[in-house]
């Protein structure tokens, strides 16, 4: 591609504020020309904060915008599918946001229609490119911990307001996302997990509604062993009393851990090192996956961490674990 790539969003909302709109105006060779919107007061509203000169209320007219390079879609994830086709219609490049969509057959229809164009799609699980996480990554290839046996993460947290109150929050809305806040958050996880370990060969696991505040699951436990025979489990609950984020990766010379969502150090306890870091989070939490973006589309690197195929197979083994 050409040195400069000019990018649209569909779905100007939260995560696009300060988690990753800005960043695709602040990546060298990038620049954000449109937005998209249904609400136009509220589409105008953020083209004029963030300095974009474009905004839309229809996204057929952003996707097909000859000014538009690439396109990122930010909406809820039961539009992904219906977006992502059409970018992939008009042959463009996409990033989307996760999870890539609600069950493993949309995200395998997507990354099916990218691959038959042969366009680029990423997928905004945007830890693969964190220093953080990939400290972490450096740790488990220089084999402190020697072989990894097992990846347990224990996720806790006490019921949000807006559930408590009833309100509609489309991430607890089972047509949206049948296991609410799991699919929603769990993701970010799993996926981190199969960048370090590879690819699952079975996964298996049971949820419940607990607290019946929403239509959604709200309780999983999962399980799951990896093609190189390492195993993993995962508890998540979103009616605990307390909050709690915690990733152990048990090797056969020591333990590493960490926590996925929870800005604290990563901690290494092995026979032959002991170490306790913190590094900080960029301002931009998804700059370093863009950025990558823009190193992959311009052909600075081979590849880019976080791709549609990823995603594809993060949702394989969530429908998995979900499945009883």
């Amino acid at each position: 591609m050409s040195k400069k790539i000019n990018w649209g969003i569909i779905g100007c909302g939260n995560v696009t504020e300060v988690k990753s709109g800005p960043a695709y105006q602040k990546v060298d060779g990038f620049e954000l020309v449109a937005v998209m919107r249904r609400n136009e007061e509220k589409a105008k509203d953020y083209a004029d904060r963030h300095n974009v000169k474009k905004y839309y209320t229809d996204a057929d007219l952003l996707i097909n915008d000859d000014e538009v390079d690439a396109i990122y879609i930010a909406t809820p994830p039961d539009s992904h599918k219906k977006y992502a086709l059409k970018v992939a219609e008009a042959g463009k490049p996409c990033c989307i946001e996760k999870p890539l969509a609600p069950n493993y057959e949309d995200c395998l229809a997507i990354t099916e229609a990218f691959k038959k164009k042969g366009i680029p799609l990423f997928t905004a699980y945007y830890r693969r490119s964190l220093p953080r996480f990939l400290k972490v990554k450096e740790w488990l290839e220089e084999k402190y911990i020697g072989e990894v046996r097992h990846v347990n993460w224990h996720f806790s947290s006490p019921p949000r307001d807006v559930n408590l109150t009833k309100e509609y929050n489309w991430h607890t809305d089972s047509k949206i996302a049948k296991a609410g806040y799991f699919d929603d958050l769990a993701c970010h996880g799993l996926d981190l997990f199969s960048y370090y370990f590879g690819t699952i060969q079975t996964a298996k696991g049971i949820s419940n509604n607990q607290l019946g505040l929403y239509t959604a699951k709200d309780a999983v436990t999962g399980s799951w062993i990896y093609e190189n025979g390492i195993t993993g489990s995962g508890s998540w609950n979103f009616g605990a009393y307390s909050y709690k984020d915690e990733v152990q990766i048990i090797g056969s010379k020591g333990t590493i851990r960490f926590s996925i969502f929870k800005n604290e150090a990563i901690e290494l306890d092995s026979e032959t090192k002991q170490e306790n870091i913190f590094i900080e989070h960029p301002e931009h939490i998804q700059f370093p996956h863009v950025e990558n973006m823009k190193k992959y589309l311009f052909g600075e690197i081979p590849k880019h961490p976080s791709t549609g195929v990823n995603a594809t197979h993060v949702a394989w083994m969530m429908d998995e674990i979900l499945k009883n």
